[in-house]
């Protein structure tokens, strides 16, 4: 029988299944596998992503997952954009969503010069670039590009597209970033080791076992805005899995996650463990997969307040949330000669909210390597 959720409900799970509440992993890479994927346009953001969902992880470790031990790529997936994964999940990811956006791209890429026979060769040249090579920066990339007879504008965007594009083909994927914080490229099988091959249907249906672990109850609409593949593909992949999915009814119509059977440990699943009790209280950093996993934020985000969230220009700023829903806003600043963090809720909270709230601050400062506890304002 298919189970009808409340609004409470569906965010109790969706807070679940994002690894919100509860103890997390106590390594990166099953912290960032458990949520998917993180957007890493911004690379502070992505550190900051990790730490809600891990127990007792820092920046410095998130540093180390990406740049040392590996453990983590950042590339090109989900709707084409920069995200931090696994490096586990490479070969599904790169096989069920490579081919959409390198082909949604082509528009684009054809009007900035780079015709099809013109990549050939770019993608071909970026291998011979790239191999036994230390990390480069783009500038670096474009010139020695420029030896293979591909001549970019280094000040236009098609060096990043050519990139972008590499990505998507396994080419390549983002390195260490610079002391100046600027970003690298490497050879992806230099980087992590050949990716092996994954068949498209097996990689699409990983793509939504995925999705509904991290953030089911979910509709296909949802899947489509957040994965890019569109609704064709989306309701495809369903049916793919159709076998290991629980329908459940919510305001906004029928959702599907993960049977109990067919879930992990901290999967949005309809049976299986109790959403613990009292309130569950979060600080997100910017562009948290949370407020980036679904069509709409009308669920976790009163329209009154969207604007402070995302007022314009694609930035989605750091939240604070208590039991799934966005409660007010964030940010660090100097208190004098120390960092503190202040935090803007949209309207008063219950009084045995402020513990909740200053143990995250708290916990921020320990994550950013702070020697001491910020003070932490709190203004409604």
């Amino acid at each position: 029988m298919r189970r009808t959720l409340d609004d409470d409900g569906l965010r109790a799970l969706r807070v679940r299944a994002q690894g919100l509440c509860g103890p997390g992993p106590v390594d990166v890479a099953s912290a960032v596998r458990a949520v998917g994927a993180v957007p890493a346009q911004d690379t502070r953001a992505s550190r900051l992503a990790v730490r809600p969902r891990s127990s007792g992880l820092s920046a410095e470790d998130v540093r180390r997952a990406c740049d040392t031990e590996r453990s983590v790529v950042r590339t090109w997936a989900m709707r084409g954009t920069l995200h931090m994964l696994a490096t586990e999940d490479l070969g599904w990811v790169l096989a069920a969503l490579g081919p959409t956006f390198a082909a949604a791209g082509r528009p684009r890429r054809m009007a900035l010069g780079l015709d099809d026979e013109t990549c050939e060769r770019g993608l071909r040249a970026l291998r011979e670039v790239l191999v036994g090579s230390e990390p480069l920066v783009r500038s670096e990339v474009v010139r020695r590009l420029a030896g293979f007879e591909v001549a970019l504008d280094p000040a236009g965007q098609a060096p990043a597209h050519l990139i972008a594009l590499a990505a998507l083909h396994g080419v390549l994927c983002r390195g260490p970033e610079t002391e100046r914080e600027e970003a690298t490229y490497v050879l992806l099988d230099d980087w992590v080791g050949p990716i092996q091959a994954v068949d498209p249907d097996r990689a699409l249906a990983e793509l939504i076992r995925r999705y509904l672990a991290s953030h089911g109850p979910a509709t296909a609409h949802d899947l489509a805005a957040w994965s890019g593949i569109g609704m064709r593909r989306a309701r495809a992949g369903l049916g793919l899995v159709a076998g290991e999915l629980a329908e459940v009814e919510t305001h906004g119509g029928r959702a599907w996650c993960l049977t109990a059977s067919a879930g992990t440990r901290r999967d949005a699943t309809v049976e299986g463990s109790e959403v613990p009790e009292g309130p569950c209280v979060r600080l997100l950093g910017r562009f948290d997969p949370y407020l980036l996993g679904h069509r709409g934020r009308e669920l976790v985000l009163e329209p009154a307040f969207a604007g402070r969230i995302q007022a314009g220009g694609g930035i989605v700023q750091p939240a604070v949330l208590v039991d799934g829903r966005v409660m007010g806003t964030w940010r660090r600043e100097r208190a004098g000669d120390r960092p503190a963090v202040t935090i803007d809720l949209f309207s008063q909270l219950p009084d045995d909210l402020r513990p909740g709230l200053e143990a995250e601050a708290a916990d921020v400062g320990r994550f950013l390597g702070m020697p001491s506890a910020p003070p932490t304002n709190i203004r409604s």
